[in-house]
Formats: structure tokens, C-alpha cells, sequence
């Protein structure tokens, strides 16, 4: 079969198992999110809001695209935006890797940085989140741009759902006893729990946060600053449905940075920090034995590691 367009090939990342960093008890699958073209599951959210906008007429024929983004957003937005042929504006916060703006100035996008607010290099606050957002706003409106907006976008938590939920039962052939993801905008946690639970209403969905950045866990806000890019933004997403998510797993800056270098060099997968947080608690999550000895654990390697 002979792809269309790379927006073909935005479906069907393989599941694969981590037996290698867990070695019991039970077992962790993940989505490999990080091998889509943009090289993160940000891609399904592009790639639904552009064509959805695009359908209603909200996005007209070659209308400037606009969005902030950490990264990922905007490396799934340059895809599509390359196919469909539209003007793509990112604004980012300085605080975000170089080898990100690099990537997406690649792509053929024009990145605007942000001075960052109270962050640091590497680590990007809600507040510089919040910066960078007035700034996209500002500049759609000048160029009369379509804005992404993906914080309030509900075509993600829908492609999500019916794409990445519906492909990971099929790929499990098994019942899944949890399903652990961390948290950004939260479209790929709800869409995913949303088709796990109407199936198997008993399987468990953990949300994964940033040690002392934890407001879904009710937790105050005291450690702003993080090394786990695109989540952990110290405030709950706006479509959050608290009754899909049966607890919170905290992860800090020291364990992410050791999952990272586990899954690279034991199970030959490189990937990003919130990826390494997911697995560090879908493993401590197993270890605990709530979920019985031979539970399978479903989580999502979310990108890449080499635009860090």
C-alpha cells in the first residue's frame, strides 16, 4: 500500500512490551508514539484540529497557522501544515531546548521565542506557558491567523479515543488492569482511558504529574520549575473529566532523568522525559501490588529524545 501523504502515516505505532526495565511483576506495554513523522503523539492532535478546521471552514485556504507550543505541538502542526499548505507561526518560551526550535524551523516553521516569566533554561513554568499563550493570541489576530488554541481543543481527546485507544486494545489482545499517561493538555490520557473504560469498565487510569506539581492531585503548587517538558503546568487542563482518572502518580525531576537513560540503554528505545515518567510510574505502580501479580499496564512512550 502506497501512502497518500505523510498524514497517512499518522495511525498504528506498534505496542511494544518493556521487559527489559521491568522485569516483573505483571508487565508494561506502550504505545511508540515517538516513531509518527513529527515524532511525537502530538501528531493525532495536529493533524484532527487542522482537518477539522478545515472541514467547517475555519481554516481557510492558505491561512496562517498559529499556536504556542513546547515542542511537540508544533513539530505535529509543521506536518500537517507542509501537506495542506498552510503558513505555519509557533510561539515557544525561550526556557525550551534549542534542538527544539532547530527541529521546527526545520519543518519549515517560523518560531517566535518568549522571554520566559519565572523559569529557568530547560524548564518551563505555567507562567511562561501563560506568556507565550498572550503572544499567539496577539499575533493570530494581527495576521488574521487560524489559532490552534490545543488546551481548548476538543478534536485531540476525540482522536485519541477512536485512533490511539481503539489501536491499543486491538494491539494488546489482552484485558489492560491500568492505563498510566502523563498530563499536558490531557487529550491522549481521557481519549484513551474513555475507550479502555467502555471496554473493561473496571481497568484503572492513572494520571502522571511532576513531583510538586500536582494540581490534579489537589496538591499546591510548590515546585513550578521541572525538567519534564509539555506537562506538569501547575493548572488542571480545561476538558479535565475527573471520573476517568482513578488516582495520580508522582514522578521527580532525578527519577525521569534515570528512566530516560534506562530505556535507552536497556531497551534501546530513546526517548523523551515524560515518556521515562510514564514508565518509572507504571513500574512503581506494579511493584505496589494493587493491581495483582500479573497485571498488564498499558502506557505511551510520548516522543522522541532527540530534540533534547
Amino acid at each position: 500500500m502506497i501512502c497518500e501523504s505523510a498524514l497517512d502515516l499518522v495511525c498504528h505505532t506498534p505496542l511494544v512490551a518493556l521487559d527489559r526495565v521491568h522485569t516483573g511483576p505483571g508487565r508494561i506495554v506502550a504505545k511508540a508514539e515517538f516513531m509518527l513523522p513529527g515524532g511525537s503523539m502530538k501528531d493525532r492532535s495536529a493533524r484532527a484540529i487542522l482537518t477539522a478546521a478545515k472541514a467547517d471552514g475555519r481554516l481557510r485556504p492558505g491561512m496562517t497557522v498559529v499556536e504556542m507550543t513546547s515542542g511537540n505541538m508544533g513539530a505535529g502542526l509543521a506536518v500537517v501544515c507542509a501537506v495542506l499548505g498552510h503558513p505555519l507561526v509557533l510561539i515557544m518560551s525561550a526556557g525550551n531546548s534549542p534542538a527544539r526550535v532547530r527541529m521546527l524551523e526545520g519543518l519549515g516553521a517560523k518560531v517566535v521565542l518568549v522571554p520566559q516569566v519565572d523559569g529557568s533554561p530547560g524548564q518551563v513554568t505555567g507562567a511562561d506557558i501563560s506568556a507565550a499563550s498572550a503572544v499567539a493570541v496577539s499575533y493570530s489576530r494581527k495576521c488574521d491567523g487560524f489559532l490552534v488554541d490545543q488546551f481548548n481543543a476538543a478534536e485531540p481527546i476525540s482522536a485519541h479515543q477512536h485512533e490511539t485507544g481503539a489501536e491499543l486494545i486491538e494491539q494488546a489482545g489482552m484485558p489492560i488492569a491500568a492505563w498510566v499517561a502523563s498530563v499536558g493538555t490531557g487529550a491522549t490520557f481521557m481519549g484513551v482511558a474513555r475507550a479502555l473504560k467502555a471496554v473493561r469498565e473496571t481497568t484503572r487510569c492513572y494520571a502522571v504529574e511532576p513531583q510538586g506539581s500536582q494540581p490534579l492531585a489537589g496538591c499546591f503548587v510548590d515546585k513550578p520549575r521541572h525538567v519534564i517538558q509539555g506537562i506538569g503546568y501547575g493548572t488542571v487542563p480545561p476538558h479535565w473529566e475527573p471520573n476517568l482518572c482513578n488516582g495520580t502518580l508522582a514522578v521527580c525531576d532525578e527519577e525521569a532523568e534515570s528512566w530516560r537513560v534506562r530505556l535507552a540503554c536497556e531497551e534501546g528505545l530513546y526517548v523523551g522525559y515524560s515518556a521515562a515518567a510514564n514508565v518509572c510510574a507504571a513500574s512503581r505502580l506494579l511493584v505496589s501490588g494493587i493491581l495483582g501479580s500479573n497485571a498488564v499496564v498499558a502506557t505511551i512512550l510520548c516522543d522522541t529524545g532527540l530534540k533534547y
